[in-house]
C-alpha cells in the first residue's frame, strides 16, 4: 500500500495557512494543519481537507519536540513544510520596539523554525535526501530594487529577516533540499486588524490587496515545481 505524501503547514488554521492546506489537498497532498492556539479551527480545516491537526507552538521547544514525535506516528511521508505561522504585528517605531514583541518575533520566526527544520531534516528528509521547505516572508521587508522596509513594523520585519537567514543557512548545509520563499504584500487576513482603517484605505487605493487564496496559489505553485 502506498504511503500518502504530506505537507506540514505551520499556522495552518490562519487565513493563508488554511488556504494553503485546501489547495494542497486539491493536489493530493495530506495537509498537516499545525496550530498554536486555535484547535477548533485547525480541526475544522483538517476535516475539510482530509488531513491532521497538530499542536505546534513555535515559541516552545517542548511543543516542537512533541509535534515531531507525533508526526513519526502518522502513516504518511512528509514531503515538505510551509512556514506560515506568524505572531501578530505590533506597530511601534524602531526605538520603541517592546522587549516582549522582539522576543516573540524571534522565537516564532527564527528559533522555532530552526528547531523544527533541524528535526524534520533529521527524522524525515534525510532518509530520502529530498524535501521542500517554503518560507513565507513579506513585502514589508523591502527589497534590493529600492523599495524600503515598512515603517513602524520593526519587530515583524526583523523577525522575517531572521527567518530568511534560517532558510539561507538550511539551504547551504543541505543542498539536496529545495528551499524557497514567497513574499506576499498586504493580504486580506485578520493580521490587518492592527492597522488604522484610513491607512488601509490609502493602501488599497494604491494597489489591490491579495486574498489568502491568491497567496496560497503562489505557495502551492512552489510545491508543484518540486
Amino acid at each position: 500500500m502506498s504511503i500518502s505524501r504530506a505537507f506540514l503547514v505551520s499556522g495552518g488554521s490562519g487565513g493563508i495557512g488554511s488556504a494553503v492546506c485546501e489547495q494542497l489537498a486539491c493536489r493530493n497532498y495530506v495537509p498537516l494543519v499545525a496550530y498554536c492556539q486555535n484547535e477548533a479551527s485547525a480541526q475544522a480545516v483538517a476535516v475539510r481537507c482530509g488531513g491532521y491537526a497538530l499542536k505546534l507552538d513555535l515559541s516552545s521547544p517542548e511543543s516542537i519536540e512533541t509535534a515531531l514525535s507525533d508526526l513519526e506516528k502518522l502513516p504518511i511521508q512528509i514531503a515538505g513544510t510551509v512556514l506560515a505561522g506568524s505572531p501578530p504585528i505590533n506597530l511601534s517605531p524602531f526605538g520603541k520596539i517592546a522587549e516582549d514583541d522582539m522576543r516573540t518575533q524571534w522565537s516564532v520566526h527564527v528559533q522555532g523554525p530552526q528547531l523544527l527544520l533541524a528535526g524534520l531534516v533529521k527524522r524525515f528528509f534525510r532518509k530520502t535526501k529530498q524535501g521542500t521547505v517554503i518560507g513565507i516572508l513579506s513585502e514589508a521587508m523591502g527589497d534590493a530594487n529600492g523599495n524600503s522596509a515598512a515603517s513602524c513594523m520593526g519587530g515583524y520585519v526583523i523577525g522575517k529577516y531572521g527567518l530568511a537567514g534560517v532558510l539561507a543557512s538550511l539551504a547551504a548545509d543541505y543542498p539536496w533540499l529545495r528551499v524557497t520563499t514567497v513574499k506576499p504584500g498586504y493580504t486580506e487576513t485578520r493580521m490587518l486588524d492592527v492597522f488604522d482603517a484610513r491607512f488601509l484605505a490609502q493602501q488599497r487605493a494604491r494597489q489591490a490587496f491579495q486574498t489568502p487564496d491568491e497567496v496560497a496559489a503562489q505557495i502551492v505553485q512552489e510545491v508543484v515545481a518540486t
